[in-house]
C-alpha cells in the first residue's frame, strides 16, 4: 500500500545514507549525489515543471537519471523513453501520455522543451515535493507503438523495503539501459541501498564497459544471461571482481550459472524473475536453474501461482496498468499473467519459454529456450539461438545458430554438438541444422534478438 503522503526519490535518497562519497558515473561524465542538494541538471526552475506530464528523452542515461531524482514528487507523470524507441512512435506516446513538456537533449516539437544536462549547475529554486508522480515505462520487443506501463516509485521499489543487506557503500552497475525496467531496478537498488552506480552506454563496446566498470570498482553488477554470455567471451571480463552477480530478463540455464561461478568464484550469483508489468517475483541464489516449488504461494508481499502453465504474480510491485485504455494482463483474482511458461520437475519449476514463442514441429510444441539450454551446455558452445525454418512435411524444423570457442574443424564440431543434443532431447527437438556464427545480436533490452 502506498503511503498517505508521497515520499519522493530525493527524500528517500537523502535518507539512505551520506551523499558525499556517492555518485552516478556515465561514460563521459560523473555527478556526485551531494551536488544535487543545491544544484540542478535542468535548464528551468523545478516549479515550472510542477504537475506536468513530462517525456524524458536523452541519448545518454545519466541526464535521465538526474532528471528522475529531481522530478519525482514534482511532475505528475514521468515517461521514461529508452534510446531505441522509434521516432515515428513518439507522436503516439506524446498523445497517449498527454505530454506537456519534453525534458532532454533534443526538441521534438511536442509542447515545451527543457534541456537536461549530464552536469549539475546552481539551483534555480528550493525543491518542494508533494506530487504523487507516475513513472511510465515503455514495453520492448514489439513492432508497433510500445505500450506505456504505469508504475510509481512505491511499486518500483516494493522489493527494496528496509535496509539492503547487499549494499551500503556498494558500487552497482548493469549492462541494462536504466530506462527499462531491469536497469531501473538496479538504479533504484543502488540509490536506495546507499550505494553509487556506474551507467552503461549504448555506444560503448562491451570490452570498454568492462574496463570502466573495473576501474570504478564495481562490486554489484547485473545483466541478462545474453549480456553475461557476451561479457564472458570478452578478455576484459577478468578486469571486474564483483561480490554480487545478478541475472534477469531471460531464462538462466545451468551453463551460464556455472560459467559465472567459475569466472567470479568470490561472488554470490543470483538469478531473479521480474517483468515490467508484474514487478519483481523472486531471486534464486542456490546456484541452480529454475526455482524451488516452495516459492509458489505467498512469501511476504509476493504471491505466486501457476495457471495454464504460466507464472502469475500478485504483489505491491505490480504495475498499475497501461495508459491509453489498453487491456492489462491481470486475471480475475488480481494476478498478473507474465506469459512465461514453467514446468515442474522433481520439486523445482523450470522456465521453458514464452507463451508466444512456441515452434510447431509436425503438431508438437517446441520452446526454443529449452533447446538453447541444451546447446549452451556443450563445452564448446558460448551462445546459441534457436529458430524455425519452414518445412513442407512437418511445417517447420529447428535451426540453431551457435557461437563457439573451439578450433575444431567445423563439420566435426557440428556433429559433436548434434550428438550432444540427441543425447538430451526428443528427436523432434534436435536441430535439423547447426550454423556456426561469429556472434549473435541482442535487442535493446539485452535479450537475444530472435528475429535478427
Amino acid at each position: 500500500m502506498q503511503p498517505t503522503e508521497p515520499i519522493s526519490l530525493w527524500q528517500r535518497l537523502s535518507a539512505s545514507g551520506p551523499l558525499a562519497q556517492r555518485s552516478l558515473r556515465g561514460a563521459t561524465h560523473s555527478v556526485g549525489l551531494a551536488a544535487l542538494a543545491d544544484g540542478t541538471s535542468l535548464a528551468a526552475p523545478l516549479d515550472a515543471l510542477r504537475g506536468a506530464s513530462v517525456l524524458l528523452l536523452t541519448r545518454e542515461q545519466l541526464p535521465t537519471a538526474l532528471a528522475l531524482i529531481e522530478l519525482d514528487g514534482i511532475a505528475r507523470r514521468l515517461v521514461i523513453c529508452p534510446l531505441d524507441v522509434r521516432p515515428e512512435h513518439l507522436p503516439a506516446i506524446v498523445e497517449t501520455a498527454e505530454i506537456d513538456i519534453v525534458v532532454g537533449d533534443r526538441d521534438i516539437g511536442a509542447g515545451r522543451f527543457v534541456a537536461c544536462r549530464a552536469e549539475v549547475a546552481a539551483r534555480h529554486r528550493p525543491r518542494r515535493g508533494g506530487e504523487r508522480t507516475e513513472w511510465v515505462l515503455t514495453t520492448s520487443g514489439t513492432t508497433g507503438t510500445p505500450k506505456l506501463v504505469v508504475h510509481t516509485l512505491c511499486t518500483l521499489s516494493s522489493a527494496m523495503a528496509g535496509p539492503d543487506p547487499l549494499g551500503a557503500g556498494a558500487v552497482w552497475s548493469t549492462f541494462y539501459d536504466m530506462r527499462r525496467y531491469g536497469g531501473l531496478q538496479i538504479f533504484l537498488r543502488a540509490l536506495l541501498g546507499g550505494g553509487s552506480m556506474v551507467l552503461s552506454s549504448a555506444a560503448e563496446p562491451v570490452g570498454d564497459f568492462l574496463v570502466r566498470a573495473g576501474a570504478d570498482g564495481v562490486t554489484h553488477i547485473s545483466g541478462t544471461p545474453s549480456h553475461w554470455r557476451r561479457a564472458l567471451m570478452s578478455p576484459q571480463a577478468g578486469l571486474i571482481a564483483p561480490r554480487y552477480v545478478r541475472l534477469s530478463g531471460e531464462i538462466a540455464d545451468q551453463a551460464i550459472l556455472d560459467n559465472l561461478r567459475a569466472a567470479f568464484p568470490q561472488a554470490d550469483v543470483a538469478h531473479a524473475f521480474a517483468s515490467t508489468e508484474a514487478g519483481v517475483g523472486f531471486s534464486v541464489g542456490d546456484g541452480l536453474a529454475g526455482f524451488p516449488a516452495g516459492y509458489i504461494g505467498r512469501t511476504g508481499d509476493v504471491e505466486l501461482r501457476v495457471a495454464g502453465g504460466s507464472l502469475r504474480i500478485k504483489s505491491s510491485g505490480n504495475a498499475l496498468g497501461y495508459l491509453g485504455g489498453v487491456s492489462f494482463p491481470r486475471d480475475e483474482s488480481g494476478f498478473v499473467d507474465t506469459g512465461d511458461m514453467v514446468e515442474r520437475h522433481d520439486g523445482r519449476y523450470h522456465f521453458v519459454g514464452r507463451r508466444g514463442g512456441i515452434i510447431n514441429i509436425g503438431g508438437q510444441k517446441v520452446h526454443p529456450e529449452e533447446i538453447e539450454a541444451v546447446l549452451n551446455g556443450h563445452p564448446a558452445v558460448r551462445m546459441s539461438r534457436v529458430t524455425a525454418r519452414r518445412n513442407p512435411i512437418t511445417g517447420a524444423v529447428v535451426v540453431a545458430d551457435v557461437v563457439t570457442a573451439s578450433d575444431a574443424p567445423p563439420d566435426a564440431l557440428k556433429n559433436a554438438i548434434l550428438d550432444h543434443c540427441r543425447g538430451a532431447l526428443p528427436r523432434h527437438k534436435v536441430p535439423a541444422t547447426i550454423r556456426l556464427v561469429p556472434a549473435l545480436d541482442l535487442g535493446a533490452a539485452g535479450k537475444l534478438a530472435r528475429h535478427a
